[in-house]
């Protein structure tokens, strides 16, 4: 059995299409993780226990079962529990690229949520009370004032979440979709080339993952130190 490496050359081009969506992912992840798993720590800090136990609830629930269960649920369960509200029970179609979204969204969210909150547990008890004492609005207060902080804070942890994000797109392949790995494998099926194509994709994963580690690193000594 013979490596070709030649075939990594000529399947480039659609290995980059994958690592492109891989890339889309890993973004929507971030930013819709961060935006909604704020709102989550915000909730689980609210001294309303009936919201605080529910964002509780939802970030308890979604850290305790695999990313690959949640998206089999989202998959082939909303088109049919849409269709069920709206469709007179026949499933509507949710596309898988719109599945991974809002799957990531709603999964990475759980464990943004509670690196969030640890950066805003971290923000002195005087912060809150110069908050309160110049009557800002929470929501200002939050937004402008302990936000950035919390998140420059917990900024080293955010993303190391984003490379362990990054490494779980591979999961989508379960539905068959062409991300990186997705593209990969159709390939290697194709041509019979499993070695070449499996072996270009950990290289890849390495090399991302990798570098994003060092630079974690390095800011986090910088932050360690005071640095910018």
């Amino acid at each position: 059995m013979s490596v070709d490496f030649s075939t990594i050359v000529s399947a480039a081009p659609f290995l980059l299409t994958g690592l492109w969506f891989t890339i889309q992912i890993t973004l929507v992840g971030v930013g819709g993780g961060i935006v909604l798993g704020s709102l989550l720590a915000v909730a689980r800090l609210s001294r309303n226990r009936f919201i605080s136990g529910l964002a509780t609830a939802y970030v308890n629930v979604m850290r305790s079962i695999p990313l690959i269960l949640v998206i089999f649920w989202i998959f082939f369960l909303v088109p049919w529990a849409i269709g069920w509200l709206v469709n007179g029970g026949r499933p509507v179609a949710v596309g898988a690229t719109l599945t991974i979204f809002i799957t990531f969204i709603l999964f990475e969210a759980a464990y943004y949520a509670e690196i969030v909150r640890a950066g805003f547990r971290s923000i002195s008890t005087g912060q809150y009370e110069a908050c309160e004492a110049l009557g800002l609005p929470k929501f200002h207060a939050y937004v402008y004032i302990l936000f950035p902080q919390a998140i420059r804070n917990v900024l080293p942890i955010l993303l190391t979440q984003t490379i362990i994000l990054f490494q779980d797109t591979s999961l989508v392949y379960v539905i068959s979709a062409t991300d990186l790995l997705g593209a990969a494998s159709k390939i290697a099926q194709r041509d019979g080339r499993l070695v070449e194509m499996y072996l270009t994709v950990g290289v890849v994963y390495f090399l991302f993952s990798y570098t994003a580690s060092q630079f974690v690193k390095s800011l986090q000594s910088r932050l360690a130190y005071g640095g910018r």
